[in-house]
């Protein structure tokens, strides 16, 4: 609003939130992982909306951190977390940081709650793509498309469909001219705002309005208001 992030009540359709307090521990001990390291007022305003925004949706927090680049050493500490969050940002610089944390690594022993959304959604894939979002990555012969994630599952998600499908990318069509070629050999799976993807019990359950982009073709998988297993 005017520029400025404000705190409101977490997403509610397809049951999003719903599902979310079905999991979510009495007094949460939270931990969100930036997306972009070094980008200190977006990472700031974030946790701010949190901070009001979970216990604003009826998710109890007994302690919320942020890790970037001021306090990477934090990381150590998610051993002790309920609930980890994946922000959203530039997926390429996320993984970076990723890395740089060895998150992978100090995830494999992680036994609680990890919740991501758009880039934090796209790293969970074992082999993520990074499809082009920035002016010159989609011309760029060096921009590197697919990249090794987190590992966590072998979906690999497009988050903001409905917003980036009539979206321009350096004087080519973000969809059809851009994602299309890069789905040949790979399904993506293009997700609208208030869609979401949750395993649990080894089970993927996908909510909402979704679709399958693979070998140039768009085919949907899902209606707002109903979910099919994966």
């Amino acid at each position: 609003m005017n520029g400025k992030r404000i705190p409101d009540v977490l997403i509610q359709q397809n049951g999003l939130l719903d599902k979310l307090k079905s999991i979510w521990p009495q007094d949460a001990r939270v931990l969100i992982v930036c997306a972009n390291p070094d980008n200190h007022e977006k990472n700031d305003g974030v946790y701010a909306c949190l901070k009001e925004a979970l216990p604003m949706s009826g998710l109890s927090v007994s302690y919320l951190a942020q890790c970037d680049d001021r306090n990477p050493d934090i990381i150590e500490n998610l051993p002790d977390m309920d609930v980890i969050i994946l922000a959203g940002g530039h997926v390429p610089t996320q993984n970076k940081f990723m890395k740089q944390l060895r998150l992978k690594e100090h995830l494999s022993e992680f036994k609680g709650i990890l919740v991501a959304w758009s880039a934090g959604s796209m790293n969970c894939a074992e082999a993520v793509y990074a499809g082009p979002e920035l002016a010159g990555e989609a011309v760029d012969p060096l921009y590197e498309r697919w990249i090794t994630g987190l590992g966590i599952t072998n979906i690999n998600i497009y988050p903001h469909f409905q917003k980036l499908r009539d979206e321009y990318l350096d004087g080519m069509r973000l969809i059809e001219d851009i994602t299309f070629e890069d789905s040949v050999g790979h399904e993506i799976i293009a997700l609208n705002d208030g869609s979401y993807i949750m395993i649990e019990n080894g089970q993927t359950t996908l909510y909402g309005e979704a679709y399958r982009i693979q070998d140039r073709q768009l085919t949907q998988l899902c209606k707002d208001g109903e979910c099919i297993v994966l």
